[in-house]
C-alpha cells in the first residue's frame, strides 16, 4: 500500500470513529450491551458483566466489512 492509500484508509477511518461517536452521543446506540445473552450478574458488593452477544455481534460486522473492503481492494 502507497502513501495515498495509506491516507484513505486513515481518513475512512476516522470518518467512521466519527460516525459512532455521533451514535453514541445522540442515544442511537443506547441498546448495545443489553442485548438478550449479555452476562450481568449484580450482587451487593459487585457487579460481574459480560457482553458476550454484544461481542459476537461486534465480531460479524467487522468481518462482513472487512471481507467487503478487501473484496474491492
Amino acid at each position: 500500500m502507497d502513501g495515498k492509500g495509506i491516507g484513505l484508509a486513515l481518513i475512512g477511518l476516522g470518518l467512521v470513529a466519527v460516525l459512532v461517536g455521533v451514535l453514541v452521543y445522540s442515544g442511537a446506540l443506547s441498546w448495545f450491551g443489553r442485548l438478550p445473552g449479555d452476562i450481568r450478574i449484580e450482587g451487593e458488593q459487585s457487579r460481574f458483566y459480560f457482553p458476550l452477544t454484544s461481542m459476537i455481534l461486534v465480531s460479524v460486522v467487522l468481518s462482513v466489512v472487512l471481507n467487503v473492503i478487501r473484496r474491492f481492494l
